[in-house]
């Protein structure tokens, strides 16, 4: 079985893709099947989030690129960016993974968070993309466990 131990940005051609959403994508070590079969092994040095547009170099030089799936997600908008940066900081506060963008912020869908929002004066709407959260603090291209201690 071919292994990839490679991750490349830049590539001009794809054997083939691999789909997989934001869970999917954070590897290290695992069998995977690309989108046409292509069967091959992840195996990374540490665990790392696996972005659209990565391409996974196999053993016999075949590239599989990565491409994000679809999540059912919600897209949280502010008044104003002001108040989107403090919606930015309640999410935050209760360690939820979100993808901040200039505009919006993505998250997985929870309808106690969604309420929480509304109550705080956000619009929030379910869509389907792919997501692709900040990696944080303690973690560079990967989630990773919570290293600091709260009083």
């Amino acid at each position: 079985m071919n292994r990839a131990t490679a991750i490349s940005r830049s590539f001009a051609q794809a054997a083939d893709t691999i789909t997989l959403d934001e869970t999917a994508r954070h590897r290290r070590r695992m069998a995977m099947r690309s989108d046409n079969g292509i069967e091959f092994l992840l195996d990374l040095s540490e665990a790392r989030l696996l972005c659209d547009g990565d391409g996974l170099v196999l053993d016999d030089g075949r590239i599989i690129a990565v491409r994000a799936a679809p999540e059912p997600l919600y897209e949280v908008r502010g008044r104003d960016r002001r108040h989107l940066l403090a919606l930015a900081w309640q999410l935050g506060n209760r360690h939820l993974p979100a993808e901040i963008c200039e505009e919006r912020i993505l998250i997985r869908r929870d309808h106690v968070i969604r309420d929480m929002l509304i109550g705080l004066g956000a619009t929030v709407m379910e869509i389907s993309a792919p997501f692709s959260p900040e990696g944080g603090a303690y973690h560079s291209h990967a989630h990773g466990s919570h290293h600091h201690h709260h009083d």
